[in-house]
């Protein structure tokens, strides 16, 4: 069984089906300008899948949304714009992974940050692209993006951040190269 495995394993590599996917990373400040973690960005045929791991955060569970813009520059973090969202005022869906009307591009699951103030999460999205492929948001368009994590949980439905509140720390999306 395990030689059939690999063989099966070693059949796709030289395929090319798994081949390196393409790369993006941020690294995470928090609001008084310390780091406080990273993000590591992978693109996949279907999506993104992002890993988060994140330190000097208060417990509990944290929103993780895409923002439209890549800036993080300000205490606040409103440089980052709203969500990433649909490109045409028209279509812009209402914010929220459960809400019947939406997600937008923006929304991922929530973050859970332990007693010691460490997290770690991965999430996948297929709301966008590093470039905008079969119609999905570029993460990668000319103002780039940013991960902002928030102080609360998101609920996932309210309107327009699911509760989230405050912004409290903010990455900027870069290319590997």
């Amino acid at each position: 069984m395990r030689v059939a495995a690999l063989a099966a394993l070693f059949t796709l590599l030289a395929s090319g089906a798994l081949a390196d996917p393409r790369l993006a990373a941020g690294q995470f400040m928090s609001a008084d300008g310390k780091e406080a973690g990273s993000a590591d960005l992978s693109e996949g045929p279907t999506g993104v899948l992002l890993r988060i791991e994140v330190e000097g955060l208060a417990p509990g569970w944290h929103g993780v949304h895409f923002h439209a813009t890549g800036d993080c520059s300000d205490e606040k973090f409103m440089a980052s714009g709203g969500h990433l969202n649909h490109a045409h005022e028209s279509d812009k869906a209402p914010h929220g992974l459960l809400n019947r009307d939406g997600p937008d591009f923006g929304d991922l699951p929530n973050l859970h940050v332990h007693e010691d103030g460490t997290g770690k999460a991965e999430m996948f999205s297929a709301l966008v692209s590093f470039d905008g492929a079969d119609g999905r948001a570029a993460l990668f368009d000319a103002d780039g993006a940013a991960i902002v994590i928030h102080e609360a949980a998101d609920d996932h439905v309210s309107q327009p951040i699911g509760g989230a509140g405050a912004r409290v720390a903010c990455a900027v999306l870069e290319r590997a190269e």
